[in-house]
């Protein structure tokens, strides 16, 4: 008698390609107003001095040829010229130094004292008790839940082929509220004090036990302050704008958005739950403050944890900002860390299996920050843009057929991937724009290098290629760090 046997295999995964594509002639906005600008003087020189105005302006042609055609990191000279002058008057003007200084004006409540662009971030929190983050200036409300699950690489595979194919599911449900900006799934090593490993072993421990207790409690004693727990954050943005009628019915105001987001999140929590991940609450004001401080020090944590009759970290949201923040070129220095921020420029560009970021969520030793960015589309607008890129590749082939130039296998590949996203589109599929950012942290300047090194290397076996962002590490920090589901650096 034979026997049939069905193995389960793991689901694999495969990224779009990335496109390079320019805005015209591939070229960016920046190389295509030097080259118009460069040919529109050269048009008025010939007309007005002749063939030798132009032989006398050859410095400035091969200066706009350098600017163009050289290339660094992936950029044009040309390229990096609006991140470097935006970084030259900040350093100017004394942007890239912040303290914190003592409020001479009446606090207001709620408000998180943060640096930069999240000046205005604040803590508002509801009737109910609920709390999240209100930015006025692009009218959003985040909430943050904290989240855990079951060690991924652990699981069988069809489990792991569930819970790949719900938290799917669940991105495509929020994408289609309609109401939700963005979405950040955060997963972060922290250090601890071992505070909460102690309590859970005054709690539910045995000391006295014959053996066990006492090589348990030095176990606790010697391995608490030097553990590296992982943390992860589910963050939810409501677009008030967007969701303005809903808003309007609940009630108008911040109660009206409260209850708007009250919905969501669990609506949310439910489709998490569905995809293997254990939401074990949407943090309080003090909880929130307490993410973002220990953020900006790290070696705060102890202090808060210790401080706390919950045993979980907290603070006061009006010092949840760092004491100190100097912004370098490739580094952010905070009060007791220095960060330094990555962006994943390509995901693997070949099939792969679904946990093919272990080798960077464990590298060992490194304090790190990984966060994953949403940004649903809406179907008409990412219908739109499919039909602008197809348009763009046709061009630019039959362009390069009429110059006799060689066919390009990466507009083939690109041109298949934006059809495979219009069939889904058109299948019903939701659109989401995905952003990674990786922040290595570390004590000394010497610590981060070596860090940033060890992550490299992982990234390479993971077939990801991270970019250090140059001259931006502010803003990069506070989107990949911070889990307050901002997408724009």
């Amino acid at each position: 008698m034979r026997t049939l046997s069905s193995e389960v295999l793991p689901l694999t995964v495969k990224f779009p390609h990335r496109s390079r594509r320019g805005i015209l002639l591939g070229l960016s906005l920046p190389q295509l107003v030097l080259v118009s600008s460069a040919l529109a003087l050269l048009l008025v020189t010939v007309v007005t001095s002749g063939l030798m105005g132009a032989v006398v302006l050859a410095p400035l042609w091969i200066t706009t040829a350098v600017l163009v055609g050289v290339r660094r990191e992936g950029r044009s000279l040309i390229d990096w010229a609006p991140l470097v002058a935006r970084y030259a008057h900040r350093r100017r003007t004394g942007q890239t130094v912040w303290r914190a200084r003592p409020a001479s004006r009446p606090r207001v409540e709620g408000l998180l004292h943060l640096p930069g662009t999240t000046a205005s971030l604040r803590v508002a929190t509801a009737a109910s008790g609920a709390a999240a983050v209100h930015d006025p200036h692009r009218q959003t409300l985040t909430a943050v839940a904290k989240v855990s699950s079951r060690a991924f690489a652990l699981l069988d595979p069809a489990t792991q082929n569930a819970n790949v194919t719900a938290w799917g599911r669940a991105l495509a449900g929020i994408a289609r509220t309609g109401h939700v900006a963005t979405v950040q799934v955060l997963e972060r090593t922290v250090p601890d004090s071992g505070d909460s490993l102690a309590r859970h072993w005054a709690e539910h421990g045995n000391p006295q036990a014959p053996v066990a207790g006492q090589i348990y409690s030095a176990l606790v004693e010697s391995a608490g302050p030097a553990a590296a727990p992982h943390e992860a954050y589910l963050a939810i943005a409501l677009d008030l704008k967007a969701a303005k009628r809903l808003v309007s019915q609940a009630g108008s105001g911040l109660d009206g958005a409260f209850t708007v987001m009250a919905q969501t999140t669990a609506s949310v929590a439910q489709a998490a739950r569905t995809a293997g991940l254990a939401v074990t609450g949407w943090l309080g004001p003090r909880e929130i403050a307490a993410v973002l401080r220990t953020a900006y020090d790290p070696a705060s944590t102890a202090r808060l944890q210790q401080w706390s009759s919950t045993g979980r970290a907290e603070a006061d949201p009006a010092a949840a900002g760092p004491v100190a923040q100097v912004e370098e070129t490739d580094r952010v220095i905070t009060d007791s860390a220095r960060h330094t921020t990555y962006w994943i420029e390509n995901w693997p560009r070949v099939e792969t299996h679904a946990g093919f970021l272990h080798n960077i969520m464990f590298s060992t030793g490194v304090r790190r920050t990984f966060s994953l960015i949403y940004a649903p589309q809406g179907i008409d607008s990412a219908l739109r843009d499919v039909q602008r890129r197809k348009a763009a590749i046709i061009a630019d082939a039959s362009e390069r057929r009429r110059r006799g130039q060689v066919e390009s296998e990466a507009d083939n590949v690109e041109y298949a991937d934006v059809k495979t996203r219009e069939k889904q589109l058109i299948s019903g599929h939701a659109d989401v724009a995905l952003t990674g950012l990786l922040t290595v942290s570390a004590d000394t300047d010497a610590h981060l290098d070596a860090a940033c090194a060890q992550i490299e290397t992982a990234a390479a076996g993971a077939q990801v290629d991270l970019r250090r962002l140059i001259y931006q590490q502010t803003d990069a920090f506070t989107a990949g760090a911070l889990p307050l589901a901002r997408n724009t650096l």
